[in-house]
This record gives structure tokens, C-alpha cells and sequence, in this order.
């Protein structure tokens, strides 16, 4: 055993040993791993490739190469998937022009690159993640709840409703008819513009579902009067009804004045 004692104490011994541990282990990750999770990491890393080409493409001039930000576009990094999603999905990005605030319109990008997009995003820092199936799920909403937490947390803004309303400088509260629920919990979760963040230690997932189905119950509801009018109330009705009156009146009066 004598002759052993030299290369023992060589000085490269202990990191030899080192990398012939991690060879074993990694080998034996891979070969004990499920193909599942191997496949899933495969296709994550596939997404974020793409995600960072579309980026690349379409983003980086406003928001740095690297997501950093310019002075024409805030930093991307740690601002989440839900944030991607529900900026890209709404058509509110990639921006065409400059202005206050983004305006809403058909989306340049497909369900797939969406995603794409958001998952590059998301590899770049920790932020709100993409709202699952179970948190969209409304079955077992309370729509009572939800309309109190609204009208607290909401209708300052977005009206009674959710019809939207001005707010200063030239920005607005969004009408928030044909709002999907994925939109709505992703815009409390990340606000955007000028809207708030609303993290689940201020509104907890049970309570976000509330008021998405609150909003959804509201613009479901009919109007058998009529034009719903904001259904803000009888502030819109009676002023529509002093407007149309008075002007039938004096309409009235100049046609008697002028009648020979």
C-alpha cells in the first residue's frame, strides 16, 4: 500500500475525485430520471429559445436587447409571464405608436408565440406566473362578495359596472366588457397602466374570482328599459331626459314662432 501514499496526497487528487462524483451522479440522474421531466425540460427550453428570437424581433428596440429597458420602454425583468401574456394577448404590445396609455386592439402574435414570449420573460427573473385552470375556475365564485369588492376596489375607475371612465392626463380605465377572466386576473395581478397591483396578500385568489364573475354577471345582465346609458343610474337617464326634452321643446316653440 506504500507505493499509493504519493499519489494520494498529489494536489489534483481531490478534485479528480470531485469530477468523477459528479460524472457518476449526473449519469445516474439521467438514467433514473423520468422521460417526462426530460421532455418537459426540453420543450421549457425550446419555448424560451424561441420566446427570445420573437423578442429580439419585435420587442428589443423599445426594451434593450438584454430586457434591461430603454428610455422608450421599462425593463422586462421580473415582471413575470402574466404580465407577457396579458400585454401581447390584448394587443397592447408590441406598441405601434406613442401615446399615454396602450390602447387595446388585435394582438400581432399567436397563442403559440405568445407563450413563446412569455416564457423567455419569465427565464429572466421571478415574477407572476400565467394564472392556472383552477384559479380561473368560477364555479364556486360569490357573486355578493365580488360585487362588494368591486365597487371598493374597482369602481372608482372602472365604473359601477366596468364600463370604464377617464382618469387624468389623458388616461383611461378600459371598458371592461368582453374581458376574458385569464385577462382580468392577470391585469390585478401585475397592474397594468395605471391600475394597481392587486397580489394575493391584498385580494386573494377565491376573492379575484369573485370579482371576475361579478363583472361577467354585470354584462350579462339585459336592459329592458332600453340603451343601458353606462347604468350608472338616473343621473345619465334624467340628463338624457332634460337634453331630448328641452331640445323637442324649443324645437316646438321656434316651428310655432316661424309658422305663418
Amino acid at each position: 500500500m506504500r507505493p499509493l501514499r504519493p499519489r494520494r496526497r498529489h494536489p489534483l487528487a481531490a478534485l479528480a475525485v470531485l469530477l468523477v462524483g459528479l460524472v457518476v451522479t449526473g449519469g445516474a440522474y439521467a438514467a433514473l430520471s423520468p422521460p417526462q421531466l426530460a421532455q418537459a425540460v426540453s420543450a421549457q427550453s425550446f419555448a424560451v429559445e424561441e420566446g427570445r428570437k420573437l423578442y429580439l424581433q419585435g420587442c428589443a428596440t423599445c426594451h434593450g436587447l438584454s430586457a434591461e429597458g430603454t428610455t422608450d420602454g421599462p425593463t422586462l425583468i421580473g415582471v413575470g409571464a402574466a404580465a407577457v401574456d396579458f400585454q401581447v394577448s390584448t394587443g397592447r404590445m408590441p406598441l405601434k405608436s406613442g401615446g399615454v396609455q396602450a390602447p387595446r386592439k388585435p394582438r400581432s402574435y399567436d397563442e403559440a408565440e405568445v407563450d413563446q414570449l412569455a416564457a423567455y420573460i419569465a427565464s429572466l427573473g421571478p415574477g407572476p406566473a400565467i394564472p392556472s385552470a383552477e384559479q380561473l375556475d368560477l364555479s364556486d365564485a360569490n357573486l355578493q362578495e365580488g360585487g362588494e369588492l368591486f365597487r371598493t376596489n374597482c369602481a372608482s375607475c372602472h365604473n359601477f359596472v366596468g364600463q370604464g371612465g377617464a382618469l387624468t392626463q389623458g388616461k383611461y380605465a378600459p371598458d371592461l366588457a368582453g374581458a376574458e377572466p385569464r385577462t382580468m386576473y392577470e391585469a390585478m395581478l401585475t397592474g397594468p397602466q395605471s391600475m394597481p397591483v392587486f397580489s394575493d396578500a391584498s385580494l386573494t385568489p377565491e376573492q379575484k374570482q369573485a370579482i371576475i364573475a361579478f363583472i361577467q354577471d354585470v354584462q350579462a345582465e339585459p336592459n329592458p328599459g332600453g340603451f343601458g346609458l353606462g347604468r350608472v343610474g338616473p343621473v345619465t337617464e334624467g340628463l338624457v331626459t332634460w337634453v331630448v326634452g328641452l331640445g323637442l321643446l324649443i324645437v316646438v316653440a321656434l316651428w310655432i314662432t316661424v309658422k305663418p
